[in-house]
């Protein structure tokens, strides 16, 4: 039998549909292309993905791929659209210094020196916002949810010792996280707090990490096959030809 939220394409000649296998159920159910916040899906791999984002059933998802495949800007949007279930949204990632130098050479206070790391969540909060005019309810409520902290873009440091119930938590670039790190996150979770681990285990910053012994390889390993875990590897680039194509040749 497939394991628990095992994804399918089911063919036949040049029709196919989308389906994932639901363990408690012992059934194969169709999975259909939904919209999340203004985001439409593209291809088969998102479709998977925002599936597994919105399912009130699943509390742990991974999502792995190249650059440009979509994870963070599916993870983000889902958690949007199911904003109402949810107290927060905390979108965070690891602070990876370049050339092993620590962050506080850098000039700046903190705000200033952290900065440029959390650029790219905020780069995916901007396409979503730019689906919308600026007038409308959905542009505004984004600006409402970070002004009252609803929506909160952080360091990963700084989410110790915050209480994580009811939370949609988002862990970007979770490849450079040691396996102990992520155990440490998840252990933090509580009663209805939704965790998204997302990455390139091809694009490792860390010098101590590879594509086998980081923590968004080690999540997908242990956790493989139980009902509350989902995992998606998206291999179709989305930015833009040049984006994908650089991805293949470099």
């Amino acid at each position: 039998l497939p394991i628990a939220n095992e994804n399918f394409i089911l063919r036949n000649d040049s029709q196919s549909i989308l389906s994932t296998w639901v363990k408690k159920e012992n059934v194969l159910k169709f999975v259909e292309k939904k919209r999340a916040y203004g985001i439409t899906p593209r291809n088969a791999e998102q479709i998977f993905s925002l599936n597994a984002l919105m399912d009130p059933r699943i509390s742990l998802v991974s999502l792995s791929g190249k650059a440009g495949t979509g994870k963070t800007l599916m993870a983000l949007a889902a958690a949007l659209e199911v904003r109402r279930h949810y107290k927060q949204i905390f979108l965070a990632r690891p602070v990876v210094p370049l050339s092993n130098r620590d962050i506080g050479y850098l000039p700046g206070d903190v705000e200033e020196k952290l900065n440029p790391y959390m650029q790219p969540l905020f780069d995916n909060l901007t396409v979503i916002k730019h689906r919308f005019s600026a007038q409308s309810p959905e542009f505004i409520r984004i600006n409402d949810m970070i002004k009252d902290e609803k929506l909160v873009i952080t360091p990963l440091a700084y989410i110790r010792g915050r209480s994580l119930s009811n939370i949609f938590f988002i862990v970007d670039e979770a490849q450079n996280l040691t396996p102990h790190e992520v155990k440490t996150i998840i252990t933090r979770a509580g009663e209805g707090t939704k965790m998204v681990f997302t990455g390139d285990i091809e694009q490792i910053d860390s010098p101590y990490l590879d594509s086998g012994s980081n923590g968004l390889s080690y999540l997908s390993d242990k956790m493989k096959g139980l009902d509350l875990f989902a995992h998606v590897h998206l291999v179709k680039g989305e930015r833009s030809f040049l984006a994908e194509l650089a991805s293949k040749l470099l």
